[in-house]
């Protein structure tokens, strides 16, 4: 993933084949959580993400692919900022 561990608070936002959205860890065959739309999926991903110190929230399209990822504090941000203001 992305050139780096994936670590266990990491966290997958992805479609559910019946309906609504799934949090996942990388790997994991059930889902963390489910819920109806991609943004209660996203803010839960965050909330598990922080509860565990930290990591990556990767949100996935309808088909699949990464649409946006975002870091959790204290997570490592593989892309910083480079404005150091």
């Amino acid at each position: 993933m992305e050139g780096r561990m994936s670590k266990q608070s990491d966290r997958h936002v992805v479609p559910n084949p019946s309906g609504g959205w799934d949090v996942r860890a990388p790997g994991a065959s059930r889902a963390s959580a489910h819920t109806d739309t991609q943004a209660q999926a996203r803010d839960r991903a965050r909330q598990i993400a922080g509860n565990a110190g930290g990591g990556e929230v990767r949100i996935h399209r309808r088909d699949g692919r990464i649409r946006d990822s975002d870091t959790v504090a204290p997570g490592n941000d593989p892309n910083p900022p480079r404005d150091k203001r």
